[in-house]
This record gives structure tokens, C-alpha cells and sequence, in this order.
């Protein structure tokens, strides 16, 4: 097996957003925020190469929407799903399977595409099976007032369409652990990967970043906070004694960590690049 990082380009979100609770005297010393409150992040995806397999987890926002909606978000990086694809030596034709977190736009925006002449849209990885969770499928067409925005219909709908829609509650054969978590949106999933000696887990928005392991970091769009509270102690219970890899998907910074716990709750242990395993 191989693991692959997949750089899609970064985008802003609003501080506030992003920290909750988190007072910004002391958020913006984590990632400084600029003059509109707004601050950069990743939108890291990963890719498995094992055996006749590869999956890739989650996708970026794509390139689908218009020019107002991308407005808000302010994207920039010369990375893009493709290109990051293309630098590996693969096309969006190679891709087996589309493992999706949550299908929130800036983790599936990238799975469907407009056709050549943008008349329709058509899915991105035409040979590959998506897979979610038919508990966040659910959700996702018929969501809450909160979170309906982050759902669009068009990161969705072309994927049943297609024939190409997999639940992981009807069985899958992908090479790893789920972890469910529901206190962001109901029904994401955390891939928990065996790797060289250890589990690479992508925490998706579980951990958006490294600065959001202290249990009561959470970000303003979670929809249960005191739920992703509990998962978080739970995951990082696990994460701690076995010395877990959280590969990040939102952190603009830093890739990879490790966790420990010390006096004040867990922290991180050690900071370094899915390459350097």
C-alpha cells in the first residue's frame, strides 16, 4: 500500500466560524486572520494505492460553481485536484473509488463536473464508486436549516444518477476502519488506515486542523457541540494509546501529527508529513 497526498488549493472561512467558542485573542495567534476576520486553510485529500485499488478520500470544492458563490471563499494555491493527480502519474479515469467523509461542498464539490459544452453535469471519476453513509445520504437531501447551505444538490445527485452512489452500510471491501462521528453533520466517517506499522486516520472536520485537538476547540458549524466533544475524548483515547497518525484535511499548515496526553488534556506529540512515515 501507498498513501498520497492530494493537494485541491486553499480557501477562507471566518475565524470565528472556524474557533466557536474560542476566544480571538487567542485563536488568531493559531491562524491569523485577515482584515475581514477570514482565514486560509487546506483542502487536503488523500490517496490509497493498494493493490488493484485507488481510492481517494474525499475531493475539494471543484470547479463547478459560480463566480459569486467562489467569491465568498477566496481560493488561491496553484494546487488543483487534477493537477495533483496528473503529478502522480494518474487521471481522474484511474480513480476506483470516492470515499467521502461528508458531503459538505468543500469535501465533494470535486466529484462532479460540467460536462464539455457545461450543459449538464457528469461525475468526475466516470470508472469509480462513491462512497458515504446512507444516514449522512439521508441527511444531506433533506438537512437541517443550519447546515442545508453546505449541501448542494449538484455535488449529489449526479452521483445516484449515475449508478455510481455506494453505501458502506451495504458492505465494502476498501482497506480500512470507520470511525462515525455525528456532532459535525450527522453520519461522517473517519478513515482509519493500517500503515507501516501504525493507522493513518483522515479526521476530516472531526479535527479540522491541529489546533482543534483540545477537546473544547470546535468549530461554530458543528451541529451537536457537545457530541463532537465526547467523540473527540473517545478518538483521542484511542489515537494516544496507539500512536495514531491524524492526517489533517483543512490544517494550511501542518500535514500530520501524533497525540499524548499531558496535565491539561491531549496534545500534539509530533508534527511531520504523511511522506515522512
Amino acid at each position: 500500500m501507498k498513501l498520497h497526498t492530494i493537494n485541491t488549493g486553499f480557501f477562507k472561512l471566518d475565524g470565528g466560524a472556524m474557533f466557536g467558542v474560542v476566544p480571538k485573542t487567542i485563536w488568531q495567534k493559531l491562524n491569523p486572520p485577515d482584515e475581514n476576520n477570514m482565514c486560509t486553510w487546506a483542502m487536503r485529500c488523500l490517496l490509497i494505492e493498494d493493490g488493484n485499488k485507488l481510492i481517494l478520500i474525499d475531493n475539494g470544492i471543484g470547479k463547478k460553481q459560480s463566480e459569486k458563490f467562489f467569491s465568498y471563499y477566496h481560493l488561491s494555491g496553484d494546487d488543483s485536484l487534477k493537477k495533483s493527480l496528473q503529478n502522480l502519474g494518474f487521471a481522474p479515469s484511474n480513480i476506483t473509488d470516492n470515499f467521502l467523509s461528508h458531503l459538505h461542498f468543500d469535501h465533494a464539490g470535486g466529484g462532479v463536473e460540467w460536462n464539455e459544452d457545461r450543459s449538464k453535469y457528469k461525475t468526475t471519476f466516470q470508472n469509480a464508486n462513491y462512497w458515504t453513509s446512507k444516514k449522512h445520504w439521508e441527511n444531506a437531501l433533506d438537512s437541517n436549516p443550519r447546515e442545508k447551505a453546505s449541501f448542494l444538490k449538484e455535488n449529489l445527485l449526479p452521483m445516484e444518477e449515475s449508478g455510481q452512489l455506494k453505501f458502506v452500510d451495504d458492505g465494502h471491501d476498501m482497506p480500512f476502519d470507520l470511525f462515525y462521528s455525528d456532532g459535525h453533520t450527522t453520519g461522517m466517517m473517519v478513515a482509519m488506515i493500517p500503515y507501516k506499522n501504525t493507522t493513518v486516520c483522515f479526521v476530516a472536520d472531526l479535527f479540522p486542523s491541529m489546533h482543534h485537538i483540545p477537546i473544547n476547540y470546535n468549530m461554530g458549524y458543528d451541529i451537536r457541540p457537545l457530541d463532537i466533544m465526547d467523540e473527540k475524548k473517545r478518538f483521542l483515547e484511542m489515537a494516544a494509546a496507539n500512536n495514531w497518525v491524524l492526517f489533517f484535511e483543512h490544517d494550511p499548515v501542518n500535514e500530520c501529527c501524533t497525540v499524548e496526553l499531558g496535565e491539561r488534556g491531549y496534545k500534539v506529540k509530533e508534527v511531520f508529513r504523511l511522506g515522512d512515515l
